[in-house]
């Protein structure tokens, strides 16, 4: 067990994670500003980004990179410079670092070495579409990127199937349309509200149904990085597997409803499980069925 007094005077070799502004350059906070001008070198998930920041607000400091792709040889080289004392500050090219991108990597390193790990708090993209989104506050989760891949992508949705929470995503313009129409198939159509180029001059906020977006969308040409904020399930709407009566399978036989499930992209063991739920089974008995059946 460690314990951390952030604000102790006689330290060295601390870690800084600070807010960046995420479009509108005034977002940023005064501690932060106060806070890139102290430190000794500011590690950024590029340079070139960072560097505008640092000049608009005449800031003189040393950069390196520190990003996905060299995050372990430069991890390794800023480990070093705690030891030896100096004062780092991790910054993303917008919002909180260490969400969604390495800069987790290197606190968790940082704190197991023992070096403080101060957070010097700002804007973040997700929580900035939730206060907006007019959807339910109380109980969030963040999933931030859905899976590239079709098969993985479709597995993570049913597992967000039955959350209540409302869900936070980030999404890339090419595959906004797309990740919407999989949460419709998997979840059926849901309130939620697409955000983009937050804090900046088009800032701009779509809500409505998943049915409503997506078409809006087939409309308007997708541009900027984009939060969805989607409604938890409510018990209110049936989803797509419980729009009939609620014992849909029972016309089907073990492996057709095995196979019902892995037809949705769920791996053998996944749809078994799901199978083992619907049924009031466990999942060897399902399991010995199934396998029963094929032979």
């Amino acid at each position: 067990m460690k314990i951390q007094k952030s604000f102790q005077t006689d330290q060295e070799g601390m870690l800084y994670l600070v807010a960046t502004p995420i479009g509108n350059l005034d977002d940023i906070t005064v501690r932060a500003l106060e806070t890139l001008k102290s430190v000794d070198v500011i590690a950024c998930e590029d340079t070139r980004q960072t560097r505008k920041l640092l000049n608009h607000f005449q800031i003189e400091k040393r950069t390196v990179s520190y990003h996905e792709h060299n995050k372990e040889t430069s991890g390794s080289g800023l480990l070093q410079w705690l030891e030896e004392g100096k004062k780092i500050a991790l910054v993303s090219d917008a919002g909180l670092p260490a969400i969604s991108d390495p800069g987790a990597d290197l606190v968790r390193d940082a704190t197991a070495a023992g070096f403080s790990v101060i957070p010097i708090p700002g804007a973040n993209a997700a929580l900035s579409a939730l206060i907006a989104s007019g959807l339910p506050t109380e109980r969030f989760l963040f999933v931030g990127f859905l899976p590239r891949e079709k098969k993985e992508r479709r597995t993570e949705l049913e597992r967000l199937r039955r959350y209540p929470e409302t869900l936070l995503f980030y999404e890339a313009p090419h595959r906004i349309e797309k990740t919407l129409v999989d949460m419709q198939e998997a979840w059926g159509d849901r309130q939620a509200v697409l955000a983009r180029e937050l804090t900046k001059r088009y800032e701009e906020f779509a809500r409505g149904t998943l049915s409503e977006l997506i078409q809006f969308l087939e409309e308007t040409e997708a541009r900027g990085e984009y939060c969805i904020v989607v409604e938890g399930n409510t018990g209110q709407t049936k989803d797509p597997d419980e729009a009939g009566e609620a014992n849909w399978w029972q016309a089907l036989g073990m492996i057709e409803h095995v196979d019902h499930y892995v037809g949705q992209g769920l791996s053998n063991k996944e749809a078994i499980k799901k199978t083992a739920e619907d049924r009031g089974l466990s999942k060897r008995d399902v399991y010995n069925a199934y396998h029963r059946e094929e032979e």
